[in-house]
């Protein structure tokens, strides 16, 4: 794979990356409500979802991709609703006053499962990996070193993209304090976390 490939690449994950849609969504919902470390879960799970569909691509199963169709269907819905819950339960925490870590929050594992459905039930994601990425990577070609750095890519960029936005949406966080606040935060993540859902839903 050449350097010219690897740039290519690169910068239609980047592209990608800080589009918005329901991951940025969520990254920022989460990290507005409990925090970087909470929303970093977030991000984890959803550079593991592009990892699956990269390599689900240079495996050559974009028909067994498109056989499981009704499943992505199912974990379309199934992730738009678990976003809406999570944006009910946010909306309904309760807020403690000087203590930004008395707004609801979720276990890692939740995080992560929220970050890895997104990611499954994206349709962006979907047409990326599966019908744009061999545009860009002859994947009839492909060595282990080339899937290896195909990988790390993906990772570097989608991660600090990720990161990036979760990180100013918690120091946006950290600067309001109060309980008024907190309660004002917990609105808007919600509200965003809704909008991120029913979008999965709709689309």
């Amino acid at each position: 794979m050449s350097t010219l490939n690897i740039l290519a690449f690169a910068s239609a994950m980047f592209l990608l990356a800080i589009t918005p849609g329901p991951g940025v969504f969520a990254t920022i919902s989460r990290a507005l409500a409990s925090g970087f470390t909470n929303a970093s879960f977030v991000v984890l799970g959803i550079v593991l979802g592009d990892i699956f569909f990269l390599l689900l691509a240079i495996f050559g199963l974009s028909a067994i991709a498109s056989i499981l169709g009704d499943l992505f269907i199912l974990i379309k819905y199934l992730g738009g609703a678990y976003l809406i819950f999570l944006a009910y339960s946010i909306f309904t925490s309760k807020e403690k006053e000087t203590n930004i870590k008395g707004v609801y929050e979720l276990s890692w594992k939740k995080n992560f499962l929220t970050g890895l459905l997104i990611t499954l039930s994206n349709p962006k994601v979907i047409l990326f990996y599966l019908g744009f990425l061999p545009t860009f990577i002859n994947l009839h070609t492909l060595n282990t070193n080339d899937i290896v750095i195909i990988s790390i890519i993906v990772t570097l960029v989608l991660g600090a993209v990720m990161l990036t936005y979760a990180y100013t949406a918690s120091k946006a966080n950290n600067l309001l304090k109060d309980k008024n606040s907190n309660r004002k935060i917990n609105i808007l993540a919600s509200s965003v976390m809704f909008t991120a859902g029913s979008f999965l839903i709709l689309k």
